[in-house]
Order: structure tokens, then C-alpha cells, then sequence
């Protein structure tokens, strides 16, 4: 099976500039769903980083409380 097709309803961030350094995500769906992450360059066809539901909702939470902020 293709890696993308497990996958439904591809999106781009809301905050993206349209510019080459997006990314794209999509989940199974359901609770526990796998939540899959690619390169939007890529048009599909490249590979996807694939997370647990509550592995995605800690990294969101970390981005949120500015865990990763350069400043």
C-alpha cells in the first residue's frame, strides 16, 4: 500500500506563506489515529513521518508554550 493513501484530507498550515518550506498533515482518523506528516514540495510522493495521536498533540503542545522558539 502506498504510504500517503492510509491518509485523508491533506493540509497545509493556515500560517504558511505559500513559500518551499511547508509541510503537510493528515491522520487516519478516529482516537488513536496515526497522524502522518510530509513534505508539501514533494506533491505527495515523497516519504511521511507517521506519529502516534498523543506523540502529535505532545509535539503541538510543546509549539504552543514556545518549547521551541529561537529567541
Amino acid at each position: 500500500m502506498n504510504q500517503n493513501s492510509k491518509f485523508t484530507n491533506w493540509r497545509k498550515s493556515s500560517r504558511s506563506s505559500g513559500g518551499d518550506n511547508c509541510v503537510e498533515v493528515a491522520s487516519t482518523g478516529g482516537p488513536g489515529g496515526v497522524v502522518g506528516v510530509r513534505d508539501s514540495k514533494q506533491r505527495g510522493g515523497g516519504p511521511v513521518l507517521e506519529f502516534s495521536s498523543s506523540e502529535w498533540r505532545a509535539f503541538v503542545d510543546a509549539v504552543k508554550d514556545g518549547e521551541y522558539d529561537l529567541s
